[in-house]
Parts: structure tokens; C-alpha cells; sequence
């Protein structure tokens, strides 16, 4: 029987190249991003069945993760991670979501970790 608790899944750390940035130059020649998802799942029956059917497919979240990361470009880590979470609650029976993006190596003056931005959006009930 289902769990009705959440779980949280997370994936950290996906790397990807990516064609993101206000600038010309990011746009063009891209840069290595980060991210990083958390996704709360009620009803994961794996938690005691074993079944990979019955939680979430790490594989098919990476790639839907990627597919919207370089399949479009977008000016702002603001609307790319929107659009990440607004996929993720389509294709997924998730309850909530939350996405970072990180640019590890930002074109600013100064140096850093890196520049992120993070959003969480829960599925309307």
C-alpha cells in the first residue's frame, strides 16, 4: 500500500552545457550550469514494494531536466527555472517542486561559488 507521506526526492549537482545569459557571449558560446532538483512525492508504493514503477524514474527526470535546459535559451535563471518546474509538474505526479540553477562560473568582475537561482511551485490542488 502507498505511503500517503512525502517523500523527497533529490537530484543534485545535474551538469549540463548550456547557452543561457543576458550577454551575446553566453548565449552563443554557452556555459557549464548545475542544477539541482527536489521533488515530493506522495503514494510512492516502492517504499515498500521494491518496484521501480511505483516511485519516480530518475532517468526520465534527467533527461526532461536537459531536453528544457538546452532545448531553448532564455535570458534569465529566473524564467529557466520556472519553465524547468512547470515541466516537471506536467510530466510527473510530483506535489511539489523545487529547482536551482547555478552558474558556477558567472561573468562578474568578482570571484565566487557561483550565481543561482531557486524556485519551488506546488501542484494546485
Amino acid at each position: 500500500m502507498p505511503d500517503p507521506e512525502p517523500v523527497l526526492i533529490r537530484l543534485t549537482g545535474v551538469e549540463l552545457h548550456t547557452n543561457h545569459g543576458v550577454s551575446d557571449a553566453e548565449q552563443e558560446l554557452g556555459q557549464r550550469m548545475l542544477f539541482d532538483l527536489e521533488l515530493a512525492v506522495t503514494g510512492v508504493g516502492a517504499l515498500t514494494s521494491d518496484a521501480i514503477g511505483e516511485t519516480i524514474d530518475y532517468g526520465e527526470v534527467t533527461t526532461a531536466l536537459a531536453e528544457v535546459a538546452t532545448g531553448q535559451r532564455f535570458r534569465t535563471l529566473e524564467r529557466l527555472v520556472s519553465r524547468i518546474a512547470d515541466v516537471m509538474l506536467e510530466r510527473f505526479p510530483v506535489d511539489s517542486i523545487r529547482v536551482r540553477a547555478t552558474k558556477p562560473e558567472p561573468p562578474v568582475p568578482f570571484t565566487m561559488e557561483g550565481a543561482s537561482v531557486e524556485i519551488f511551485r506546488r501542484r494546485d490542488a
